[in-house]
């Protein structure tokens, strides 16, 4: 078991990484308050998996659920989860049991953090994705058509319970899609994320608590975004921008993959790292089995695209970019000429046959 504290604005909280914490329904209900009005908020496939059995298991639970898939992270889908949390008679001292995806996390994250103008939030992922990235740092956000997490609230979970086991039901694709984020952090501040050997599932709790604590520690010294916690989005630029353009086809973690090898490109070509740096990173995200090509995806849209990404500033696209490993700054004086060539020479780069970085 690992219990890792987040100390930010507001006091502090405890996430926990511990096999079977979701079983333990006495503990719920006693160490994490769980055991007065719960409406636990998860989407239909997360509800038939796990979704049923947690609420059963607590004594006084509602299940409330949403569409799977980004297509449901919307205001859309919001509105009809407050009229949920009404019918379901949620007052101000209920809790928001967020379980599930980073869809999931974001979505009721969201949802109970405006809905009475705040609400009790506990949030437990049941994704390696949303594990080591979505639930951890108390950023809620929802899709508009012009972008991806264009709304949303900063909010304090009460509690973020990661139980590991649930993993075993995650699929492949799914688990590459938590490797990229763990990839990224591992580029950001722990060169040990890059060994393929921690990424095997039987090291799922170590491979969470090590990813969990790179986000922790960057989100402690920036609550709110202001300078490091922004390196978290490294790729993410690019990332955002290619699962819009490719209508959410592209998966996250897919996205993040491809940002990544992205980044280090632009990186290379704007002077900042070497080529070898780069090499790495595509050795890294083809080694997970995410991809380092765009498959047809046109530039000049995803550059497009990035026009709208929220960590713009005066109108400028703002880069999360490495000097080396572990190395990062953060650029907003790239070209978009140099950018458009960045991704147009993505085109026909061939997966690599690697197995280590």
């Amino acid at each position: 078991m690992a219990r890792i504290p987040l100390k930010g604005p507001g006091g502090c909280y405890d996430i926990l990484v511990e096999p079977g914490l979701l079983q333990q329904g006495e503990r719920l209900e006693t160490e994490f308050g769980l055991g007065g009005r719960v409406a636990v908020g998860t989407t239909e496939v997360i509800a038939r998996l796990h979704g049923r059995t947690l609420a059963q298991r607590l004594p006084d639970a509602t299940l409330v659920t949403m569409p799977d898939g980004e297509a449901g992270k919307s205001l859309t889908t919001v509105a009809q989860l407050y009229s949920d949390l009404v019918a379901a008679g949620l007052d101000r001292q209920a809790t928001l049991l967020a379980l599930g995806g980073g869809v999931a996390c974001d979505t009721f994250g969201f949802a109970a953090t405006t809905y009475l103008r705040g609400i009790r939030l506990v949030m437990a992922p049941t994704t390696l994705l949303a594990m080591v990235d979505a639930s951890v740092g108390g950023k809620t956000g929802v899709d508009i058509a012009e972008g991806k997490n264009l709304v949303g609230t900063f909010a304090r979970p009460a509690a973020v319970l990661m139980d590991s086991d649930v993993l075993e039901t995650l699929p492949d694709r799914e688990w590459r899609n938590g490797i990229a984020e763990v990839l990224k952090h591992g580029f950001l501040a722990d060169e040990q994320l890059l060994d393929p050997a921690l990424h095997l599932r039987e090291n799922a709790p170590s491979l969470v608590t090590r990813a969990v604590q790179v986000k922790v520690d960057l989100v402690q010294r920036d609550p709110f975004e202001k300078n490091v916690r922004a390196w978290l989005n490294l790729g993410h630029t690019f990332a955002h921008a290619i699962e819009l353009v490719s209508d959410f086809r592209w998966s996250h973690g897919e996205a993040v993959g491809a940002g990544l090898v992205a980044a280090g490109r632009l990186s290379h070509a704007a002077g900042l790292c070497s080529a070898a740096l780069t090499d790495r990173i595509e050795d890294c995200v083809a080694g997970a089995g995410l991809p380092i090509r765009l498959g047809g995806l046109d530039a000049e849209e995803i550059c497009a695209a990035m026009a709208t990404d929220k960590k713009r500033r005066a109108g400028r696209v703002r880069f999360v970019l490495l000097r080396a490993l572990n190395d990062i700054t953060l650029v907003d004086d790239v070209p978009m000429e140099t950018v458009v060539e960045v991704l147009n020479g993505m085109q026909g780069v061939p997966v690599r046959e690697k197995n280590s970085c």
